[in-house]
């Protein structure tokens, strides 16, 4: 970097060590370089910070994220828009689960300290900590799914939230890593939870509820509707990606346990075909606390079988998320970009060392929602 200037130098991120993991001929990860992001500081009327809290601060937002070397571009861009639009961006306080030791042994995954030095760069100011998570508190438990993906254990990890973050911390947000804000996130923390619910999230009910489990489920006497029934209103399809949990009610009504005991049921029945979505749906679906639909335009990743592309549901936009098989890095990459990936993009904080354009950290006026497509916006 001897020929760059002092802002890109002070802008990029390093951090290309390739970690060995233990024992001879492993698999080894080298993460890639990030810009800084710009800094950003509360306005009037954010929670003033209460001495010696800590993450018991309860002005803060707690949002809770995986963090793993393949989807840390998504993950660092999910941050930085998060940060961008919230109106109080120093009160939010993330918690990332990663996976313990690298992943283990031959796993070749970075450590939680190279992720945590990465995050740090990129944003010197953002408050959050790090969890390991260690897969075989899921591995037993997982089952083949459609897509590879969605059998690695990190996808579980969202089941263990209530006993890895803080007692003190009482609710949080769970995002996926393939996410983009476009609204400021706390409207989403203040979702009511009335008594009866545990998780917030946007319903969809026109979808066809039924081809999420297996025809051996529908058809079983004891499985089926009667698993629903009794259920505050009639089971929907809702996106696991984005969830607003209760963390002290999910502790006292054991729910981790819950999701595992259907998880256990795969294992021997063959009841669902989707990854880790489907033991959310038989605990919770009927139960949920519905949110509006603007904060989880999701799907944009396409299907999963050919991630073909697909625009914006109608109405407002909160959040975009790019669910399903095709992520936004990946395709603009290739070549081959959806239109709505111009827009994730915009909010792209990954350096190329083989692109000029790429070599500085953006800009405040660069990312501007006035720069988004005017479609996004309908607030």
């Amino acid at each position: 970097m001897g020929g760059a200037s002092p802002a890109m130098r002070a802008g990029w991120v390093l951090v290309a060590f390739i970690l060995a993991a233990s024992g001879p001929g492993a698999a080894v990860v080298a993460l890639p370089r990030f810009a800084e992001a710009p800094e950003y500081r509360n306005g009037d009327g954010c929670p003033a910070a209460v001495a010696g809290a800590g993450v018991c601060d309860p002005g803060l937002v707690h949002i809770a994220m995986t963090l793993d070397a393949h989807y840390l571009r998504g993950s660092m861009a999910a941050i930085y828009s998060l940060l961008k639009h919230a109106s109080c961006p120093e009160s939010l306080f993330f918690h990332f689960l990663a996976a313990a030791d690298g992943g283990g042994p031959g796993a070749g995954a970075p450590e939680v300290g190279e992720l945590r030095s990465a995050l740090a760069a990129s944003f010197p100011s953002l408050r959050f900590e790090i969890y390991p998570f260690r897969a075989d508190a899921v591995t037993g438990l997982i089952s083949a799914s459609v897509r590879a993906a969605l059998e690695a254990p990190l996808n579980y990890a969202r089941n263990h939230l209530a006993d890895l973050l803080p007692r003190c911390v009482p609710r949080a947000i769970y995002l996926d890593s393939d996410v983009l804000a476009v609204d400021d996130v706390r409207r989403l923390w203040e979702t009511r939870l009335p008594a009866a619910a545990v998780v917030a999230a946007p319903e969809y009910c026109h979808a066809n509820f039924s081809r999420y489990f297996t025809d051996a489920f529908w058809s079983d006497p004891d499985l089926g509707a009667r698993v629903f029934a009794g259920r505050r209103r009639a089971p929907c399809y809702f996106n696991t990606g984005v969830m607003v949990i209760d963390l002290r009610r999910w502790r006292s009504g054991n729910y981790r346990h819950r999701i595992e005991q259907w998880m256990e049921l795969q294992k021997e029945k063959r009841i669902y075909e989707l990854g880790s979505l489907p033991p959310f749906l038989l605990v919770f679906a009927g139960e949920v606390e519905a949110v509006d639909h603007r904060w989880n335009q999701h799907g944009l990743g396409g299907d999963n079988v050919l991630g073909s592309c697909r625009p914006l549901h109608k109405g407002p936009v909160s959040l975009m998320h790019w669910s399903g098989k095709g992520k936004p890095w990946d395709r603009l990459d290739a070549g081959r970009p959806c239109p709505l990936d111009h827009t994730w993009k915009s909010y792209d904080l990954y350096v190329d060392d083989g692109d000029a354009s790429s070599a500085s950290a953006p800009s405040r006026t660069s990312l501007s929602s006035s720069a988004l497509p005017a479609a996004v916006f309908s607030w």
